[in-house]
Parts: structure tokens; C-alpha cells; sequence
């Protein structure tokens, strides 16, 4: 029998999510290897430091541009349904109906 191949849609978010838990295992690690001596085990631990501060500082910068883009894309679509009323319900309606037909599919 072959494997099932499983294909998850995974979010910005959750990569973001999933990055953080990373970087915070990272940091637990490098402290918890404090108490181990050695100049190479000294210079490990920096390189991982620099790391982790590079990486927490690009993810706080990715952060605030998904925030602003999910802002702007909210504002986007309020005015969108302010301006076409109508239109938005059909849309509304016609996706409705299309996750209706394929969730009765299965």
C-alpha cells in the first residue's frame, strides 16, 4: 500500500507561530548550556546568541508588515462592501453555495 500524502495549507501565521516556538526552544537551549565550559562550547553559544537576535528582529519586522497588510486588506474590503452592497452579497451567496456543494460532496 502507498502512503497517503497529506497537504496542510499552512498560513503566514502559522509559520510565524511556528518560527517563535522555534526561537524560544533555541534560547532555552543556548541557557541551559551555560553551566558547560570549553572555548568552542563559548563560541557555539555566541554564534547561536547572534542567531536567535537576528532572527527575533526580522520576526518582529515581518510581523508589523503582515499587520499592516491585514489592516489595509480589512479596510480594503469594508469599503468595497460600503460602495457595492449588492455585489458583496452575491459574492457572499455564490461562496456560500460553493463550500455548501462541496462539503456535501463528502
Amino acid at each position: 500500500m502507498g502512503k497517503e500524502k497529506v497537504i496542510k495549507d499552512v498560513t503566514k501565521e502559522q509559520l510565524f507561530a511556528d518560527f517563535r516556538r522555534v526561537v524560544a526552544d533555541a534560547e532555552a537551549l543556548v541557557k541551559a548550556t551555560v553551566s558547560h565550559g570549553g572555548e568552542e562550547m563559548d563560541e557555539v553559544r555566541a554564534a547561536a546568541e547572534e542567531s536567535l537576535k537576528v532572527a527575533k528582529a526580522r520576526l518582529a519586522d515581518e510581523g508589523v508588515d503582515l499587520m499592516d497588510k491585514t489592516k489595509d486588506t480589512a479596510k480594503a474590503t469594508d469599503a468595497y462592501i460600503h460602495d457595492n452592497p449588492w455585489q458583496a452579497i452575491g459574492i457572499a451567496a455564490g461562496v456560500g453555495l460553493l463550500v455548501g456543494l462541496l462539503s456535501g460532496r463528502r
